[in-house]
């Protein structure tokens, strides 16, 4: 698969941002020409149509004569062309009537001039093309064409009539556009006006539109190549400009190792998303710290707490080897080999125990289960570890209180509480358990009148082998009880908290979610018809 760089596709992206709204501007602008062309041509063809019919219902009026003169005055012949001049009324001397007045005759050419047909002068006042390609034909109400533009005239062609269905049932006067009509090589817009006593046919080759269509389509065609250039470069450019940051941010923190997390990311003065990628560059190397930092301290601790028992097993064990002892001596030296070993024991299995707890792979056996009868049961184990301190276990524990949760690992978490409580008090101490229900949760209490806990270390007591330094001497642990709660009770989708106080004690709190009645009740009505 084609991999592009994130500047190139960014600015490829721009490029087709761009030409996609160019390509529809120049689609706009084709139609919208094409469509302002044929309007102003209707118009024009219209207007002429509409001024031709003026003039003959004008001259009419006038002389009140049919547009075919009668028998008895017939009109007159042509002298040029010898032909039949049914717009005799179109003659130099009523021009000034329809079309303004006529410039003074000066010459013989002038003369020739004035004999030009009226229509054109009518033409020529109401169109924007060229009037000589205008094809213009007149007929009276029984289709007979009694006049047609030189144009036609040449070519013997004349315009198409409105066909009898066509006019059945319409009210005059009637007009209509045919949009394309061919006639002989060329293809016509015309437009007709039937007023029931003249049709005038109006003309025009849409060549000239066309090829001006033609032109601006090209010119448009030719320009967009042009624009998608020079879109490209300007999206080059700022695609080199925006993306520099990030280059920059790449090329500081590959600098970065684990030699030298303390080293941070510069911050731009912009709150954009390259400050806010910044920020967020910048918590990851700080919790990477962190995890480096404690992965040194777990393995310093770790080698410190595995060396002492290896250390006295191996010295207890050499003393064995090289000594002459007794039966009963070599017992003792055996029996304490044996407690360092299983010591040994115990602090590889809670380690092995957190590691699969962070790999994901350690699980929990979910039961409903009552919290009140287990709270009860470590009530009396925790009376029988704090008898030998002479220390006092009182409990407040609510009854019929229902969690779904793993008894096994439960009992191990808040047995670990227990009996950190009861090594952090003195002799003659107190201890109190509770539990209480708080809305949906079950809120399990563990108070001492033990020696307490600086506020600078209770942030870090869940961490692994870590101990108060001034306890670290008087208490035997491993350091990893703790650690072992906290993740027990996250587990169970709760929380945990301690409170404490310097020479008062310690409160450790524990929320866990509890199962409500309600929830009970739909339970077991599932399984009944699951069973069912």
């Amino acid at each position: 698969m084609l991999q592009l760089s994130f500047r190139l596709r960014l600015t490829l992206w721009y490029t087709a941002l761009v030409a996609l709204p160019l390509a529809g501007v120049i689609v706009f602008a084709y139609t919208t020409v094409q469509r302002e062309l044929n309007g102003n041509l209707d118009s024009s063809l219209q207007r002429v149509a509409e001024s031709l019919d003026f003039i003959i219902r004008k001259k009419q009026s006038e002389t009140r004569q049919p547009l075919l003169p009668s028998q008895s005055e017939r009109p007159r012949r042509d002298k040029e062309t010898n032909k039949i001049d049914y717009f005799e009324f179109f003659r130099a001397a009523e021009r000034r009537r329809f079309v303004g007045p006529v410039l003074p005759r000066k010459d013989t050419a002038q003369q020739s001039e004035e004999k030009a047909d009226i229509v054109w002068s009518a033409v020529y006042e109401h169109i924007l093309l060229n009037p000589k390609n205008y094809l213009i034909q007149v007929a009276d109400s029984l289709g007979r064409i009694v006049w047609r533009s030189d144009n036609l005239v040449k070519n013997k062609q004349q315009l198409p009539l409105p066909s009898a269905g066509m006019l059945e049932g319409d009210t005059f006067p009637f007009r209509y556009t045919i949009p394309t009509f061919p006639l002989g090589k060329q293809l016509l817009r015309m437009f007709v006006l039937h007023t029931g006593t003249v049709q005038v046919s109006v003309g025009y080759p849409v060549e000239e539109l066309e090829t001006t269509l033609n032109d601006l389509f090209f010119s448009l065609v030719l320009a967009l190549p042009c624009v998608l250039l020079l879109a490209l470069i300007i999206g080059w450019l700022l695609a080199k400009y925006f993306v520099q940051p990030v280059e920059e941010i790449t090329r500081l923190a590959d600098e970065i190792t684990e030699h030298n997390l303390s080293q941070r990311l510069p911050i731009r003065r912009v709150n954009d998303e390259i400050t806010r990628l910044t920020h967020t560059l910048n918590a990851m190397i700080e919790r990477l710290e962190r995890s480096f930092a404690q992965i040194r301290q777990f393995t310093g601790d770790a080698s410190h707490e595995l060396r002492t028992p290896l250390a006295i097993l191996m010295g207890e064990l050499e003393m064995a080897l090289h000594a002459d002892k007794s039966p009963r001596e070599y017992q003792e030296t055996i029996a304490s080999a044996l407690e360092e070993v299983s010591r040994l024991s115990q602090v590889v299995k809670n380690l092995l125990e957190l590691s699969r707890a962070d790999a994901g792979q350690a699980t929990l056996d979910l039961e409903e289960l009552s919290l009140s009868a287990l709270m009860e049961n470590l009530v009396e184990d925790a009376m029988i570890l704090a008898e030998e301190k002479n220390i006092t276990v009182s409990a407040n524990v609510e009854s019929a209180v229902i969690i779904h949760g793993d008894r096994v690992r439960l009992h191990q978490a808040l047995l670990n509480v227990i009996d950190n409580a009861i090594k952090y008090t003195d002799s003659g101490g107190r201890i109190t358990v509770g539990l209480r229900t708080q809305g949906n949760e079950v809120l399990v209490s563990v108070s001492d009148s033990g020696c307490g806990i600086p506020s600078e270390d209770i942030p870090h007591i869940f961490d692994r082998f870590y101990r108060v330094d001034k306890s670290r001497s008087s208490v035997n642990g491993h350091g990893l009880g703790l650690s072992i709660v906290k993740w027990v009770i996250e587990a169970h989708k709760g929380r945990i908290k301690v409170t404490s106080t310097l020479g008062k004690g310690t409160i450790f709190l524990i929320w866990l979610p509890c199962v409500s009645t309600e929830q009970r009740l739909l339970t077991k009505g599932y399984i009944q018809r699951a069973v069912l």
